[in-house]
Order: C-alpha cells, then sequence, then structure tokens
C-alpha cells in the first residue's frame, strides 16, 4: 500500500505461494489511514482469507518533531495506532464493523485507545444519533467497546502497571499477546512487566505462547 492492485498481488502470492497466515501494514500510508474506502478491496480480500493482520505504526506527516527532543516514535507511534483504529471503525466504511473475520493484532496494547475509550463512547453515540436520525439501524447498538474487544494487542512498550490494568480491564486475556519490539527495546522490559503485574500462571502462559498458538497453529 497505497498502491492497491500491488498489495492484492502480493496478497495471492503471499497467501497461495508461499502459505502465509496474515500481513504486517503500517497504521497509515501517504497520511491515508487504514479505514480509508481506498484500501477497500484489500480488506475485502483480507477478509476472504479470514487473514491476521499484525499492524505497526508510522508517523504520519502532520505530525513530525512537534515536541523537539521527544522523538515521534515516543508520542506519534502510539497516537498513530489509535488513529487507524478510529478509522476502521468509525470511518465511512465501516471496515471493522464489515469484515469481522479479520484478526486485527494492535502493537504496543493498542496505543493510546486505552485512554480515549470514553471519548471513542462518546463518538459511536453520535454515530448512532446520525444512523437513527436518518431512519437507519444504529452502528453501534451496544457502543463501541465490544469491537474494541475483538481486536488482539500485543504488549511490546504496553508494559508498565496502569498500561496493562486498562488493557486488562478493556479485553480479556485471550486477546493479549506477548511482544517485545526487539532489537528496538529489550526484550527483558515486556517479561519483567508482565511478570511485576502478578498475573495467574494460566494467564500468563496464554499471554506468552497459548493465544498466539491458537492464531497460528
Amino acid at each position: 500500500l497505497p498502491d492497491v492492485e500491488g498489495a492484492l498481488k502480493e496478497i495471492e502470492y503471499s497467501f497461495d505461494v508461499l502459505g502465509a497466515d496474515g500481513v504486517v501494514l503500517m497504521t497509515n500510508f501517504d497520511d491515508k489511514w487504514l479505514g480509508d474506502p481506498l484500501f477497500a478491496p484489500v480488506f475485502d480480500e483480507l477478509e476472504r482469507r479470514k487473514a491476521v493482520v499484525y499492524t505497526h505504526p508510522t508517523t504520519p506527516n502532520c505530525c513530525n518533531n512537534l515536541v523537539p527532543g521527544v522523538g515521534v516514535s515516543s508520542l506519534e507511534y502510539n497516537h498513530d495506532t489509535t488513529r487507524t483504529i478510529a478509522s476502521l471503525v468509525f470511518g465511512e466504511g465501516r471496515t471493522a464493523l464489515r469484515f469481522p473475520d479479520i484478526k486485527f493484532i494492535w502493537s504496543h496494547s493498542g496505543g493510546t485507545l486505552l485512554f480515549l475509550t470514553s471519548r471513542m463512547e462518546v463518538v459511536a453515540r453520535g454515530k448512532n444519533a446520525e444512523a437513527q436520525r436518518a431512519g437507519k439501524q444504529p452502528d453501534f447498538p451496544n457502543g463501541a467497546g465490544p469491537i474494541f474487544q475483538r481486536f488482539f494487542y500485543e504488549v511490546a512498550q504496553g508494559n508498565t502497571p496502569g498500561m496493562l490494568a486498562g488493557l486488562f480491564h478493556m479485553v480479556p486475556v485471550s486477546q493479549v499477546m506477548f511482544g517485545s519490539d526487539y532489537p528496538y527495546r529489550p526484550a527483558q522490559e515486556a517479561v519483567d512487566g508482565l511478570a511485576a503485574y502478578k498475573i495467574a500462571p494460566a494467564d500468563l502462559q496464554a499471554i506468552e505462547s497459548g493465544n498466539a498458538l491458537k492464531m497460528f497453529p
């Protein structure tokens, strides 16, 4: 992406010839987030294949070096993950709702989504009101929470006590996966963060390997 035709050819080759289970996407391509209608044919094909889509954030053109001395990966990466989740859920195409069989894995415990869930619920209520005024069924009858709970989240740079508390409050353990960001961060950081949180042994095993083995048997 953003070459849609090229991406479709690569999906066909990767899955049918190489036997891939999924794809990796960045959070935006040329300032188009994943819910942009341009990418709908790609997600239509990934849905048909019930693919795994792992995402990693990148810097949008709008927001490079906003805070001098603080790297963009320290701020904008997490914000951009939230931007692209919002575009998939609330964008015109409602991509996340239309394609429920795609297994999205979000980096860094979902970026800043954990801390913006109340605002996302306000957006969901607004979208429902718009639908009702237009005489349509609301897209979010139970709010945005059930959509976020379908996604998977890995804990690289998302493993401090506050972040883990928010993550486990938002989703069940079955949606949480180990991640380290190695070699950019030491893997021990994620190991220590999970250990310090005093997770039950069975839940810890699920996060460290069991949930991934279910997804990639």
